[in-house]
């Protein structure tokens, strides 16, 4: 993967990483555009993951969000 694109609807791919990562708060999964690098750090920062872990979490989140 190159470029993560976050799609679909953010407040429920929160619902599900913070089902994955209880220890995550609202503040940890605040999405800024153009910030997605800052975003994933700060999860990794709270739950010792690895980014390739995060990105499949983020991924499989928001693609069960897609129409």
């Amino acid at each position: 993967m190159n470029k993560l694109e976050i799609k679909g609807d953010w407040n429920i791919a929160k619902g599900k990483l913070k089902q994955k990562w209880a220890n995550l708060t609202d503040n940890d999964l605040e999405f800024v555009a153009g910030q997605t690098d800052e975003l994933f750090g700060r999860i990794q920062k709270c739950t010792g993951e690895t980014l390739e872990v995060i990105y499949k979490a983020v991924e499989e989140a928001t693609a069960s969000n897609s129409p």
